[in-house]
């Protein structure tokens, strides 16, 4: 079995990739709190890379920025390359196949393709107005033990 759920803080604005078959991509790290406090009495936290494919992928970038509170259920992968100088890179990952947005900020760049914001007034009204209004759904919240 290989199932995982973490919970954690977006450390940066995620940048959505369309890659060359047309397939959106993002990649994040999440910081998850550990649930214990270390000798000096202050809680540590991993720092977890996670990638999304698809919707899930532009959802993520287009609704969340530093510092959200997200949920994100998933499978743990690993993969190898290799660098120009030869030398061998391991990488393990959390593939997201599920995303909860329990508090999500602001993006400080509009743009989900992480080039130069867009100023606010060539926004398309429709545009303009998710932004401004996105909020979660009661049921989304309700009777998380997150605060």
């Amino acid at each position: 079995m290989n199932q995982v759920a973490l919970v954690g803080r977006i450390t940066k604005d995620p940048i959505l990739r369309r890659l060359s078959e047309g397939r959106l991509q993002t990649s994040f790290i999440l910081a998850v709190n550990r649930s214990f406090k270390n000798q000096q009495g202050e809680v540590d936290a991993d720092f977890i890379l996670c990638t999304m494919w698809g919707k899930g992928a532009e959802n993520t970038a287009r609704h969340c920025g530093k510092g959200s509170l997200i949920g994100v259920g998933g499978r743990i992968q690993s993969r190898t390359y290799e660098r120009e100088d030869k030398s061998r890179v391991y990488v393990t990952e959390v593939i997201g196949e599920d995303i909860r947005f329990i508090a999500t900020k602001r993006r400080s760049n509009e743009n989900l393709y992480g080039e130069p914001a867009m100023p606010s007034q060539q926004l398309t009204d429709e545009e303009r107005q998710a932004r401004d209004h996105f909020h979660l759904p009661d049921r989304e919240t309700k009777d998380l033990p997150i605060f």
